[in-house]
């Protein structure tokens, strides 16, 4: 079910000579899900064939079945959670990419998007490249298999490269496994340890689930072999300023997990206080839009000195499509995710907390949904700035000109939304709340200013036939 929210591509997770390692790469997917609800699937090494199974669905359906793991022998493997932008959604698109080439076999699951990949593609096309996939992803496979290095490390470093844009990818050859992450850090990548094993994963949730240990983010820049002599560190490519992604703290990492070096709960609660700090309001209670505005809205009542509430409850079991009664029911798509508890409303000024607004439709229900559960006022209050401009890093924004910010004053959106005030965080007020380490967050959705340039094919950049991983 879409309710208007920017979605997450994808989850990675590879874990390097356990016992069970496939049993631990479902584990890994299933605390990664939040970033990729269509599809899934894991490859494991036995040390002389890899195998594969994935499918279309969430990963306790794909993998619920016992069964599946006696098809996943071995001490290594790698997994993926998808969530697909553009393009097609079908099972030729699941992830990790699987193929036989010159070298043996070698398996690929990627996070992010490769900005220049329809311009590689025509390139490799022009060569007698054919392409099974819509996915940027099977780019990175041809360009290793086009490589005349002597090593596959020199190739997967040619390879990488040739791409421009957000990485996070995880290798696996029968022997090996390889993660690398791009220059500018746009998406979080971390290595951990379990024992004799290592484990890298999207988010450090991950982790937690199989009771492994952090030991560090992958750097912005850095390959890393994993393989029977350890782990080997390699920073072949050109240096810049790492810009990591600022919206993973607002909305897409999971609550729990430390991201960027920092823990993405605590952050949002102090984005929650720097809200009230800049947009304070006469009011009774403060309530989130569950889930991903409850930390900032427990951070705005405490700063206010307001009563949280949880005056919307989630339906959290609602999967991505469902059946419309034959009879109309008004703002059915919201309400059967979100429903509010009138007795904590009734009569009440209320502070709604949320993170975005995307197109204003579904903060124009809720403020309805609201209003008609008896408050008196609703206020609106939003923990991150206007969402202008769309990402091409590897996250699923509408164009710019579906994005109400991008052509409206606040003002005008509070009149659509029906709210009786409207205030977002401050960009500055972002950037207090989240702090170091970084001081150069991608915050190219807020400003336009994208730090890595794209082809120039239109008045937006458009990503041709290549879905964003």
């Amino acid at each position: 079910m879409n309710l208007y929210r920017p979605e997450e591509e994808c989850g990675i997770f590879g874990i390097y000579n356990h016992q069970e390692a496939a049993n631990l790469t479902y584990l890994g997917l299933y605390a990664l899900q939040h970033r990729g609800q269509e599809s899934c699937g894991i490859v494991s090494s036995d040390g002389s064939h890899l195998y594969s199974h994935k499918s279309m669905g969430l990963v306790a359906d794909v993998f619920g079945n016992q069964e599946v793991f006696k098809y996943l022998p071995g001490r290594s493997a790698i997994g993926h959670v998808r969530y697909s932008t553009t393009g097609e959604s079908v099972i030729k698109n699941v992830q990790p990419i699987l193929v036989n080439y010159s070298r043996g076999s070698i398996a690929v699951a990627h996070n992010g998007n490769i900005v220049n990949a329809q311009m590689i593609k025509d390139e490799l096309e022009a060569w007698g490249s054919i392409f099974q996939t819509t996915m940027d992803t099977e780019i990175i496979v041809h360009l290793l298999a086009a490589s005349k290095s002597s090593s596959l490390i020199e190739g997967i470093v040619e390879s990488l490269q040739r791409i421009k844009g957000a990485y996070c990818l995880l290798f696996l050859t029968e022997k090996m496994m390889v993660a690398a992450r791009d220059p500018y850090g746009f998406r979080p990548l971390c290595l951990g340890k379990l024992g004799g094993s290592y484990v890298v994963a999207s988010e450090t949730c991950a982790l937690d689930l199989i009771e492994a240990e952090y030991i560090r983010d992958v750097e912005p820049g850095e390959v890393i072999v994993i393989d029977e002599k350890g782990v080997t560190s390699y920073f072949p490519l050109r240096k810049v300023q790492p810009s990591p992604c600022i919206f993973e703290f607002v909305y897409f990492a999971r609550p729990d997990s430390y991201v960027f070096g920092k823990n993405v709960y605590m952050v949002r609660k102090e984005l929650g206080r720097q809200l009230a700090r800049e947009h304070k309001i006469d009011a009774d209670i403060v309530i989130p839009v569950p889930d991903s505005g409850v930390p900032a809205a427990l951070g705005y009542a405490e700063e206010s000195g307001l009563r949280f509430e949880l005056g919307l409850i989630r339906n959290h079991y609602v999967g991505r499509t469902f059946i419309e009664p034959q009879q109309s029911i008004r703002h059915f798509g919201v309400k059967i995710k979100l429903n509010p508890v009138h007795e904590a409303l009734n009569g009440k000024r209320v502070v709604v907390i949320d993170d975005s607004i995307v197109r204003g439709t579904t903060s124009r229900k809720i403020v309805k949904m609201v209003r008609n559960a008896g408050a008196s006022e609703v206020h609106v209050r939003i923990s991150s700035p206007p969402t202008s401009y769309p990402c091409y890093y590897g996250i699923d924004t509408p164009n710019r000109k579906e994005l109400i910010s991008s052509s409206h004053t606040v003002d005008e959106i509070r009149r659509y939304i029906t709210a009786d005030s409207l205030g977002y965080l401050s960009e500055e007020g972002l950037l207090n709340a989240v702090g170091a380490p970084c001081d150069n967050y991608c915050r190219a959705c807020f400003s336009g200013g994208y730090p890595v340039t794209f082809p120039k094919l239109g008045p937006e950049p458009q990503l041709g036939l290549f879905e964003k991983e």
